[in-house]
């Protein structure tokens, strides 16, 4: 997936533009400088070519030392990461000393910049637009992100350079690592590789860019994605750890299976939580490994107990399967790369129509949805309408008020039945006929 960085001092209208880009407000807009702390991600396309969004706002209030430090920060991190720049200006104050810092940078590097005016709400002040052809970044495209005045009229230059990345063996399995950071992600990554490839060391954050590694196993090639450590966002001070999320949710997007890696020292916390919701939303195969289990005082039942407590704490994610490893140790760390492929065969299978009738429809007279407002609710039909996660349409005659808690009994009888454990299924209502 391609992609492009907003880019610009503070209070240029980066959010706005942002908002109008993915077709939500997702970033919170204000005219107080400033307010965008985090990185903010989203998707968008323009005449059939995709591309991820990143708003890159934010800094630390105060002296002007302290903000041009943060500006400069933010442009060094935009050049190096993106495919694309989109560096925005404020038509009404014109050209600023920051505006020609930043634009100074972006003529240095190789990265294609769409230079847009911004705040141009009328064809009158486009005239402001003429002089930032000084700071020698080609065309000033003047728009109005506010009220989308001309905004498509930049974004042809913005994905002419842009492809839709195809990335190479879309029939590899592909397996990424996730969690906290100094969960020891790059340690099994190392373990099962068999060589340093990943720097490793007991400092939170050392790897700050997911990275492939492949390797065979019985001759089956697999792809490894070692990426940064999530923390809270409380915690991310550094620029470029907000990246670091980033790019981890773009691996997360295409992995196979994401591997949640736990301390098993400090057992499960509420990032890991955060951490295994982003991985199912994403609806990719889920395994939970607890790492660091030659470090934890334990006798025969441990492991036992400790399944049980993660189970009754992720009330949604009993179906995921847990391992108990040692990356350092190298105990049972190819286990994670047997258990992946399993994951794998449970997302890839597919149920008969009729088969699935056979089993549910008996059940669903048995055990009826709850009626809404004295009328009956009565499920006529199922069918599979998909794999990888698998998808499945019910056909029914209010599907719009089907209560949330039959919907679960109904992925419960499911899953029962034919298993699909580590990976999420997806139910679709559909009204009959």
């Amino acid at each position: 997936m391609n992609l492009v960085a907003i880019v610009g001092r503070p209070n240029v209208g980066k959010s706005t533009l942002f908002n109008r880009l993915v077709g939500r407000r997702d970033a919170i807009v204000e005219s107080e400088p400033g307010v965008t702390r985090d990185r903010i991600y989203g998707k968008s396309d323009w005449n059939g070519k995709e591309f991820d969004v990143i708003d890159t706002g934010g800094f630390i209030p105060g002296a002007e030392d302290m903000m041009e430090k943060a500006i400069r920060e933010q442009a060094e991190i935009a050049i190096e990461e993106s495919d694309s720049i989109i560096f925005v200006v404020d038509g009404r104050d014109g050209i600023t000393k920051f505006d020609e810092e930043i634009g100074r940078m972006l003529r240095n590097t190789h990265k294609p910049v769409t230079l847009v005016v911004n705040k141009c709400d009328n064809e009158q002040m486009d005239a402001h637009s003429y002089e930032f052809y000084k700071l020698g970044l080609g065309e000033p495209f003047p728009i109005s992100a506010n009220n989308g005045r001309s905004t498509g009229d930049f974004m042809d230059q913005l994905v002419a350079p842009l492809e839709e990345i195809q990335y190479d063996d879309e029939d590899t399995l592909k397996i990424a690592f996730v969690g906290r950071p100094n969960v020891g992600k790059s340690s099994l990554t190392n373990a099962l590789l068999g060589e340093d490839r990943m720097i490793v060391t007991n400092i939170p954050g050392t790897t700050r860019d997911s990275i492939d590694s492949k390797f065979k196993y019985h001759g089956q090639e697999i792809i490894l994605i070692d990426t940064a450590g999530l923390r809270r966002k409380a915690k991310i001070s550094e620029n470029v750890e907000m990246w670091s999320t980033v790019r981890t949710a773009r691996a997360i997007e295409r992995c196979d299976i994401a591997i949640v890696m736990l301390d098993g020292e400090r057992g499960l916390e509420d990032q890991d939580k955060k951490i295994l919701n982003q991985v199912n939303d994403a609806r990719k195969g889920l395994i939970i490994a607890v790492n660091k289990w030659d470090l934890v005082e334990k006798d025969g039942k441990t492991a036992d107990f400790l399944t049980r407590f993660i189970k009754s704490e992720l009330h949604t994610f009993d179906h995921v399967p847990i391992l108990y490893i040692s990356a350092k140790e190298k105990q049972r760390v190819h286990k994670v790369i047997d258990m992946s492929n399993e994951v794998l065969e449970r997302r890839k299978t597919r149920i008969s129509t009729s088969k699935l009738n056979e089993f549910l429809i008996p059940i669903f007279d048995r055990t009826p949805p709850p009626s809404y407002r004295g009328f009956d609710m009565r499920i006529n039909y199922v069918t599979q309408v998909g794999t990888e996660p698998p998808v499945f349409a019910l056909f029914l005659n209010r599907p719009d008020h089907l209560k949330t808690e039959y919907k679960r009994f109904i992925e419960k009888q499911i899953r029962n039945e034919y298993g699909f454990e580590g990976t999420p299924i997806s139910l679709i209502f559909r009204k009959k006929n």
